[in-house]
């Protein structure tokens, strides 16, 4: 099985050594935990080994996604000249803009992206939308059934698909369980505050036909770096058992 290495520092030792190509594979988590930059690392990876890929951005403008890939010592601009790079921007839409989105609609979408990997050519790419949420934010009852049709649409497009999805700030229960049942992987990005400071933490709830890691592990977002794994943490009990319901935990549960 061909594996796609994500870029993360310390990740794909843990899923056996990358992603298996033509996954769809969901990030989830509540905003600040680092799904963007994971996503920039997993387009850059791709591009770094000769990839063509799709970048759908839906809360920010396709230049912030350039300005923040900028940062992590990535030139996005330079594989969109080269026509390696193809960003299609959901949330600016302007007239004369062919890679633009008018409308948050999960059939525009799938065509957008269908148009762009014709423009790149025969060839696996790799997609990120980040992030799905957008498209159900008035109708969250139906994130199941648009993630199914995204999946669905692009199965055949030899594409392996990364796909974001943002839960509430005030419920961690919001809007992630659509793309999660439908993913073939699923990477829960979490957040703590801890004496003060702010933690970020990974759990691999799923990973199919990959004997994965099941610990809970520290990570950090690094200038030039980008999205790194920094080692396990020790969770207690009661925090355990509420790991995915709940947005924060209390001081002592966790132990780095």
């Amino acid at each position: 099985m061909e594996r796609l290495p994500t870029g993360v520092k310390g990740l794909d030792e843990l899923i056996e050594g990358g992603i298996p190509k033509g996954f769809t594979v969901a990030a989830v988590g509540e905003p600040g935990t680092g799904k963007t930059v994971f996503s920039i690392q997993f387009t850059a990876t791709g591009l770094a080994r000769g990839e063509k890929c799709i970048y759908v951005t839906t809360e920010e403008s396709r230049e912030s996604i350039i300005n923040q890939a900028a940062r992590l010592g990535f030139d996005f601009e330079e594989a969109l000249r080269k026509g390696s790079l193809v960003i299609i921007d959901a949330l600016m839409w302007e007239y004369g803009d062919v890679w633009s989105i008018k409308e948050l609609d999960v059939e525009e979408l799938i065509s957008k992206v269908m148009e762009a990997k014709k423009y790149l050519g025969h060839g696996h790419t790799r997609l990120v939308v980040d992030s799905m949420s957008a498209f159900w934010l008035d109708k969250p009852v139906m994130a199941r059934k648009y993630s199914y049709m995204l999946k669905r649409s692009l199965a055949r497009w030899d594409v392996t698909i990364v796909a974001t999805a943002q839960y509430a700030v005030t419920s961690a229960l919001g809007f992630g369980f659509g793309i999660e049942h439908v993913a073939d992987g699923i990477l829960r990005l979490r957040k703590a505050i801890i004496s003060g400071v702010l933690k970020r933490l990974l759990i691999i709830e799923k990973m199919r036909q990959t004997n994965h890691d099941r610990r809970v592990f520290e990570i950090e977002v690094r200038n030039g770096e980008g999205l790194v794994v920094v080692k396990p943490v020790e969770i207690s009990g009661d925090a355990l058992r509420r790991l995915s319901p709940s947005p924060y935990f209390e001081e002592g549960e966790l132990r780095f």
